[in-house]
């Protein structure tokens, strides 16, 4: 049978290939390789991208919330921040309440910056949505958030 796999079997080519994960995982892969280009020319690669909209869309967030949003290392996004900082577009500020804890900010440079890359990725995601048509994209976006919703659910089956 095409597509299904018993379990414990090896799965053929094909079964993997029909696989909703390998497609999630190629399509996100596509989706960066596709913005990264014009994301590097202007100066903003994805990474960095990935981090000053998560500064713009939630201000204060301090390193170890950051790696948790975007889905790196802590020592990672010290790197990140660290450049970024180097570059003028993001600050530390001192936390309100946790004198040892540093709120991350974007700076008037870092916005400027991240404006020249919305365009990129605003235009990609309209593209996304006219290729697709407007109630397929919709279904897209609500399905994948309900993939996203589910998984914390998922228990990896005992292999022995």
């Amino acid at each position: 049978m095409s597509g299904s796999t018993a379990p414990g079997a090896s799965p053929s080519g094909e079964d993997v290939f029909a696989r909703v994960a390998w497609a999630l995982r190629r399509a996100d892969l596509n989706l960066q390789t596709a913005k990264e280009r014009p994301l590097r020319e202007i100066g903003v690669p994805g990474s960095h991208y990935s981090v000053l909209i998560s500064l713009q869309t939630t201000p204060g967030l301090t390193g170890a919330e950051l790696a948790r949003l975007v889905g790196i290392t802590p020592q990672a996004v010290a790197l990140l921040v660290g450049k970024l900082t180097d570059r003028g577009l993001v600050e530390r500020r001192p936390h309100p309440r946790h004198r040892n804890i540093q709120e991350l900010h974007l700076t008037d440079a870092g916005r400027n910056e991240l404006s020249k890359a919305e365009r990129i990725v605003s235009d990609l995601e309209r593209h996304l949505r006219e290729s697709l048509g407007t109630e397929r994209y919709r279904q897209l976006r609500d399905l994948l958030g309900r993939v996203i919703d589910d998984l914390p659910n998922w228990e990896p089956p005992t292999v022995s």
